[in-house]
């Protein structure tokens, strides 16, 4: 046997590579979610609310209007960053993770890029007044289309392939279930927006968006978990 695949095949090399992922996964929505605090915390004049505003309103620095909503976001820099940030960081951590291969692992792959995509569209191209007016509200919309899709899909991607990321059974329906309640609230959030209600359309863009980056931490938890008993076992 090759010393290569010597290196490959050692005890530790298993666990080492969940760890990395979990953290990845953890790390993930955990800059988007610290993110949106920081810079709703820095929008006090009026106080920014989780329930009236907008996510997106937090990246746009203002100040500007835009679907009846004014828009001053003082840290609206931390807010795009964070969109830039989380959805590359979790897409890394699904590249990390093990037991995946062939058409599986280009299953979970692809909404993760989708999401990593979005972020990065929604961080550029902050979705003011303005951005509808010069063309570029065109790529935020777009962005936030991939950031719902490929998250919510990702979730129920990852969860539906729990035994082969090492997720126990409750963690794999777990993520289904967020990732099904993400997909409704987001029809149910483009169907309040389209209809000019905007009723309390920020609780239901969030309910869109936080239950598959809650489920996301709490699966790397269990993977890193399971990755540290891995290791404790292979010594």
């Amino acid at each position: 046997m090759s010393e290569a695949k010597l290196l490959t095949e050692t005890p530790d090399t298993a666990p080492t590579r969940r760890r990395t992922a979990a953290a990845l996964l953890i790390a993930g929505p955990a800059i988007f979610l610290l993110a949106e605090f920081i810079a709703a915390m820095a929008w006090t004049n009026p106080p920014y609310s989780y329930t009236y505003h907008f996510i997106s309103d937090l990246g746009v620095h203002g100040p500007s209007t835009l679907f009846g909503q004014y828009m001053y976001s003082p840290l609206a820099w931390v807010m795009n960053t964070g969109f830039i940030g989380f959805g590359i960081t979790i897409l890394a951590g699904i590249a990390a993770l093990g037991g995946l291969s062939g058409w599986r692992r280009w299953a979970a792959l692809v909404p993760a890029a989708l999401l990593a995509v979005g972020g990065v569209l929604l961080g550029l191209f902050p979705g003011s007044g303005e951005a509808m007016k010069d063309g570029t509200g065109g790529f935020h919309a777009l962005g936030a289309m991939a950031g719902f899709i490929g998250g919510n899909v990702l979730a129920i991607v990852v969860g539906s392939m729990r035994r082969r990321v090492g997720l126990s059974p409750g963690s794999g329906r777990g993520l289904v279930a967020v990732g099904v309640i993400g997909l409704v609230s987001m029809v149910a959030y483009f169907a309040d927006v389209m209809s000019g209600a905007n009723i309390v359309v920020g609780l239901i863009e969030r309910g869109a968006v936080h239950p598959f980056l809650i489920g996301l931490i709490y699966a790397g938890v269990s993977i890193w978990r399971c990755g540290v008993t891995s290791g404790n076992e292979s010594e």
